[in-house]
């Protein structure tokens, strides 16, 4: 049996109060279930954690066996059936409460976010923010979910009813640690499901204080919890015959993997996966707020953002002004320590992630990409800083659709810039991949915004204006990008299963 301990929450240990650069350290054991973070059975398998500001060890990871997985799930079982027992009302006063716990400590948080991650404390904070709005959102819509009534012949009736689905996996990217585990959890908890949420093996920290503040908020033991691991930890969870669905977050490969799995069981699955997402910059658009969208698409959290718009394609006319001061902005972008307030751009998650990114940018030009700025790994001036793993953001020129930099995903801050000439040929281009996450348009021509929008084969389009995600609106993908949305209404359905009763009011009508 795994020990538990009588124990403080995380925030509010000396370590957490106030966070800095190179200051923390994370001895506490980061797996919870049953109400309690609870001690790993076995080290053998723990991994170092690295804060990518300092590439100083934060933490080890270390991955829950089969045993543990098991207890998790069950622990969420036992909740689950409490909690689908508690009317929409009684679970939304939960779920505020939470959010205000959230929005209260908010800063503690987003340092401890950026510890991890390595993304500026200036998105930190909104990435906190939205994860509050995400829970209050479904703490609202919790009430209101209900079926349908429909009258049949001779008085009898049948009803619909919105159940639970049980105990529901969520798996984390490292990239939004905590904003999607209130992402995948929200929904979740607001139909009446239990969550056993897994979070990236690079940013295990996070989610903890999230089951912590669920806790304090008074839900039932095991209604959230955390199990540490990589993709075998995934696996043991996808295959588990108590989990009724998967809600995945990351790459394209690991997304198959996880839908063959849940196939196995039959489960219900939900896939936010990659994209390569094209802006498209016509010639009578609102110059300046074309650039700063596009600086929004290919720079926010370091260019490690899945709906990032790193195709812009710019009409021929306006790109010499385009790139002119696309490159003077890209320039003056401040990069380095990202707990402090005037850094717009931190560390890449890993040292292995910086050296393939900057794979990509050498490969790019040995195809005859043109860099306009950046694309170096940059030393911050802070002698704390120097084993940080920071890339000074990129503009490529002389791009074509056919160079590897273009066609693949390479989740850093590379910015792609292409020539085109008419609608026709570069709604043709944009939708030549295999990803349909995200998309954008600037342009002044409402109907062609209307038009182009309608024609991009991708999840979401963004008309004069970019990467803006309010928690009332869905988000995923079309084609290799994935299926499912998170956020929004909708959302609702991928939580939820319906039942249909039939009631019948007059004698039974038989042929035999």
């Amino acid at each position: 049996m795994c020990t538990r301990m009588a124990q403080q929450p995380l925030l509010s240990l000396p370590e957490f109060q106030s966070v800095s650069t190179g200051t923390l350290l994370v001895k506490e054991p980061l797996n919870f279930w049953g109400g309690a973070r609870v001690k790993p059975k076995d080290t053998k398998n723990s991994e170092p954690v690295y804060e990518p500001a300092t590439g100083r060890v934060l933490c080890d990871m270390i991955p829950c066996g089969e045993e543990e997985v098991d207890e998790a799930i069950k622990s969420a079982h036992s909740a689950y059936l409490k909690w689908s027992k508690l009317s929409g009302m009684e679970r939304a006063r939960f779920m505020l409460e939470a959010a205000r716990i959230i929005r209260e400590r908010r800063d503690e948080i987003a340092r401890a976010e950026v510890a991890n991650n390595g993304k500026s404390i200036t998105e930190a904070q909104v990435d906190i923010d939205v994860a509050w709005q995400c829970i209050e959102y479904y703490a609202g819509i919790a009430p209101t979910l209900s079926g349908q009534h429909i009258q049949l012949p001779g008085g009898s009736f049948a009803y619909t009813r919105r159940e639970p689905l049980g105990v529901c996996v969520g798996i984390g990217a490292w990239n939004y640690p905590f904003q999607i585990a209130a992402w995948k959890s929200a929904p979740a908890m607001a139909c009446g499901n239990a969550m056993v949420f897994k979070p990236s093996p690079m940013t295990p920290v996070t989610a903890v204080m999230l089951a912590e503040i669920y806790k304090e908020a008074g839900v039932p033991d095991g209604l959230f919890n955390v199990v540490q691991g990589g993709a075998e930890t995934g696996g043991l969870l996808c295959h588990h015959p108590m989990v009724a669905k998967v809600s995945f977050t990351g790459s394209v490969p690991t997304g198959k993997k996880i839908m063959e799995m849940a196939a196995k069981g039959v489960k219900q699955v939900t896939l936010e996966l990659g994209g390569k997402s094209p802006l498209i910059i016509f010639k009578d658009c609102e110059l300046e707020n074309a650039i700063k969208g596009a600086l929004m698409a290919n720079f926010l959290t370091q260019g490690e953002v899945c709906c990032n718009g790193t195709r812009v394609f710019v009409q021929r006319e306006i790109m010499p002004q385009f790139l002119e001061e696309v490159v003077k902005r890209t320039k003056a972008i401040p990069v380095g320590d990202p707990m402090c307030e005037a850094t717009r751009m931190g560390a890449l998650i890993s040292k292995p992630h910086m050296e393939k990114v900057l794979g990509f940018i050498k490969q790019a030009k040995e195809q005859g990409a043109k860099v306009l700025c950046g694309g170096e790994q940059f030393v911050p001036n802070d002698p704390k800083l120097k084993d940080g793993y920071f890339v000074s953001p990129c503009v490529l020129d002389n791009c074509r659709d056919d160079m590897t930099c273009v066609k693949e995903e390479i989740f850093g801050p590379v910015m792609s810039v292409l020539p085109f000439d008419t609608e026709e040929e570069v709604l043709q281009r944009a939708n030549n991949t295999t990803f349909g996450l995200a998309s954008g348009v600037f342009t002044r021509d409402i109907a062609r915004a209307h038009r182009v929008a309608e024609n991009l084969q991708a999840g979401t389009c963004y008309i004069n204006n970019y990467n803006v995600g309010p928690v009332e609106v869905p988000f995923g993908g079309y084609k290799m990008s994935g299926f499912g949305r998170e956020n929004g209404q909708v959302t609702i359905e991928y939580y939820s299963q319906l039942k249909t009763v039939v009631v019948e009011m007059g004698d039974v009508e038989s042929i035999f």
